[in-house]
This record gives structure tokens, sequence and C-alpha cells, in this order.
């Protein structure tokens, strides 16, 4: 049986290694596992290493001493969504229901489960039509909804837990607002912030800090030890493009922002530009696009270490990208096709990433999504896609 579950926790993606297996049963051995709740908290705490897995072990858990389905990447997604959903209409059932095109007092007598079979249902419909959906529906039938949810298995309108079994508490899943493969969303900021602390100044250490050669050189019993740190001028300078044109990156505009203003004390200085869909010849200071422009072609003045990240869904119709004035608004008209334009980005900038909030599963269901991709490293929104783009910023190149 604990080999069946070693086997089922690597299957899962959670990097679980031979050694602690090892030391789990070292533990039974001793006698220090004397039961199933025993064995769920000592297996959790010797075999996972970060809190971001505890909710994939839950399901594992669940699956190995319950019989419970794993539940498919696709469930998952729709659960989270029609979650999202379901927080907005607890939010505002007025705004909800005009957002999505329905009668309020039809979902009125629902309860809390079957608002979320109800939501459910209606993202399966508009995913299976792949007609665009409505303001809830994005690009491979899912919604840029800009808030977390639970799974409704879990969920518990008021009240708390008491006296529950492992099993059951592993049901629940009450870590999965840790998973990073989660959409971004305001309460993760805080982590999304850790995975921006790769971020940091690459200059020389030609400052010297005093107080630490002081301690260092007491610790060394009188030996002297100079230490050096980098100066405050090194830091990195950053600028951020952000499509802020439409309904489908509505929510992440907010987020993003936040998140690199609270990120700024580790960066020299942070450019906010803004964009529609895609690229032509000019960026936007000002988020209505309308009163201060940025030509492109200014950008050559920047400092050639500059990072740029992009945020954007990176799906339009093919002709924004591949038609000479191709753009939706008629002041856009350069005679450049927005393609060629990305490409001067990307080799302007050698140090780039294009951050995009649908969930790369979705990535190859439109066109425009592998054609930008194929110019810029592309990463997902979300814990583990900023920390992989960040990795990326800050690689050396020969």
């Amino acid at each position: 049986m604990f080999v069946s579950f070693f086997y089922k926790l690597k299957q899962a993606g959670i990097p679980v290694s031979p050694t602690s297996f090892l030391t789990l049963h070292r533990a039974v051995d001793r006698g220090l596992v004397n039961s199933v709740d025993d064995f769920y908290v000592a297996a959790r705490t010797v075999l996972v290493k970060s809190e971001k897995y505890f909710d994939r072990y839950d399901q594992v858990f669940s699956h190995q001493f319950h019989g419970t389905e794993l539940p498919k990447q696709q469930d998952e997604e729709l659960d989270f969504w029609a979650q999202a959903m379901l927080d907005e209409w607890l939010k505002n059932p007025k705004q909800a229901a005009a957002a999505m095109g329905i009668d309020e007092k039809d979902l009125q007598e629902m309860s809390i489960g079957e608002l979320l079979d109800y939501f459910k249902e209606r993202l399966r419909k508009q995913k299976g039509r792949h007609d665009g959906g409505s303001k809830w529906i994005g690009t491979g039938g899912t919604s840029p909804v800009g808030h977390s949810g639970y799974h409704p298995g879990g969920m518990r309108v008021g009240g708390q837990s008491r006296n529950k079994s492992a099993v059951q508490v592993a049901a629940e899943r009450r870590y999965r607002a840790y998973g990073t493969d989660r959409p971004l969303t305001s309460d993760t900021i805080g982590e999304a912030l850790k995975r921006l602390r790769n971020m940091v100044p690459r200059g020389a250490k030609d400052r010297l800090n005093i107080e630490e050669s002081i301690y260092q050189t007491m610790k060394n019993g009188g030996e002297i030890e100079i230490v050096f740190d980098r100066a405050i001028v090194d830091r990195l300078k950053v600028i951020l493009a952000i499509d802020n044109g439409g309904w489908s990156m509505d929510p992440y505009v907010a987020l993003v922002q936040t998140l690199f203003s609270y990120a700024q004390a580790q960066f020299k200085d942070v450019r906010t530009y803004y964009f529609h869909n895609t690229i032509y010849d000019t960026l936007w200071e000002d988020p209505a696009r309308y009163k201060k422009p940025v030509a492109l072609n200014s950008l050559v003045h920047c400092d050639p270490d500059t990072r740029l990240i992009i945020v954007g869904d990176a799906s339009m119709a093919p002709y924004e990208l591949m038609v000479p004035d191709g753009s939706i608004y008629a002041f856009e008209r350069s005679g450049s096709p927005s393609i060629e334009r990305l490409r001067f980005l990307s080799e302007l900038f050698s140090h780039s990433v294009w951050l995009n909030p649908v969930p790369d599963s979705h990535w190859r269901y439109t066109r425009t999504i592998g054609m930008i991709n194929e110019i810029f490293s592309m990463f997902p929104l979300s814990l583990d896609g900023l920390e992989q783009a960040v990795k990326h910023l800050m690689r050396k190149y020969p």
C-alpha cells in the first residue's frame, strides 16, 4: 500500500524522494504512526516539501484511502470558474445576472450546490459550441474571472469543522488556494511577490557595508572581513506592457499593476504602458490609450538590459497580427503588420517574456497565441508561470 501511495504521489507531480519515503517508513516502524489520521499528517510532513503541493496530496490521499476519483484537469477548471462565478453572484446578484445575460429571479431560489451545478453546466455548453461565449466565457470556453475558488465538495458556508477524519479532511481540499497552477488572483499576491525575488540587482558589489563588515570581523575572532553590497543604482529596469482593451483582460489589469507596484523596490524603475490585443507602432502611458502615446521606435533609447514583460491573452483575429494596418482602431495605420513590430521588440530586448492569463492547456486552440509564442517566451499568469518567467528574465546570455 505504501509503495502504491508513493508512486501515485509521484505520478501526480509531487516531487517525493526515496529518502523521504524511507524516513516515513522509519517513523511507522518506531510506532509514531498509529492511525490513518497520524499517517495523513506524517506522510504530508515528511514527503511533501512545499505547501503548493498540499492540495494535490489531499487528492491522492483521498483517492488511495477512500477510492475517490482523481479529478481531471478539465473538471478542475470547470470547478474553479464555476466557483468564481458563484463568488461574483454572492457579492452582487443583480450585476452578475446582467453580465451573464440571465434572469436574476431564476437563480434566487437555488441552493449553493444548485448554483454551482448551473454555472458548470453553462460553462460546458458554451465550451462545446466554441461560439466566443459571453462576458463570462473566454478563449477555450473558460472565463478569466479574477477570483479564486474552492472545490465544491469541500465548500462549507458558515460554521467550522470538528472531529473529522483524515479522509474527510483530505476530501475537503482545504489547500486548493495554495496550488501554484491556479490563475493569479488578489488572494495570492503575497505568494506572487515571492516569485519576483529572483529579480534582484546584478551589478558589481562595490559599496562597503560597514555594519556587516564589523559583524563578520567579530565573528571571525578579530580577523578582518570586508563585506560589499551592490549599489542601489544597479537595480533592474522593467517595461511592463499590459493589454487593457477588452473584458477578457479586465480582472488582471489592476492585479498586475498592484503586483509590480509592490515589487518596485526591487527595480530601478518600472514603466507601465498599455495596448489592446497586440502592439503596432504605439504604446500608451494612459490606461484610456488616448492622451499619451509613446512611439515604439523611441524604445531603442532604453537600457538594453531592460526587462520587457508583456501581459495579455494574445487572443485576436489572425488578421490583426498578419495584415498591414490590421488594427481595429482607425488611428493605428502604420503600414506594418503587428507581428513585425512584436519581432522588433523581442530583438530590441534580449530579456523579454509574455504572461498569458489563459490557461496554457488552452493555448493550442487559439492560432494567434501560438504565433506570438514563437516570438516571445510565453508563460501562464499563475504563480508557477510567474516564477518560470522571472527565471527566464534573469538568465545570463552568452
